[in-house]
């Protein structure tokens, strides 16, 4: 053998950004909520209303997890009746960039095949 020879070990996945990656697109609703906050739709009363299908456990559910990962952020205001509004964090805005050239990547295998 050689001595020459440079021996790699084996590469492992990112196990918390494969997680995220996998937990998020297990949720079909998740990639829904990324669509109505970039429309300006940040309160999940009016997400519920403008998403057909969704309902308000799915929701809270969905928008629950994004916050534990540190997708979205949750804002609460201290008032009466309560309000709530969700929105990107400047890391959420880096996971929505890779999950966007996930789904160029899948357009073009569709496009092969």
């Amino acid at each position: 053998m050689n001595t020459n020879e440079k021996k790699f070990s084996r590469k492992l996945s990112p196990a918390k950004s494969a997680r995220m990656v996998e937990t998020i697109y297990g949720c079909k609703w998740s990639l829904t909520v990324y669509q109505l906050l970039a429309n300006g739709i940040n309160r999940p009363g009016e997400m519920v209303r403008s998403a057909e299908g969704l309902s308000t456990k799915v929701l809270n559910d969905c928008l629950k997890r994004n916050v534990e990962f540190g997708i979205l952020e949750r804002i609460a205001y201290n008032e009466l009746p309560p309000r709530v509004e969700y929105k990107v964090t400047p890391f959420g805005m880096k996971f929505i960039r890779i999950l966007d050239e996930l789904e160029k990547l899948q357009d073009e295998i569709d496009a092969e095949y």
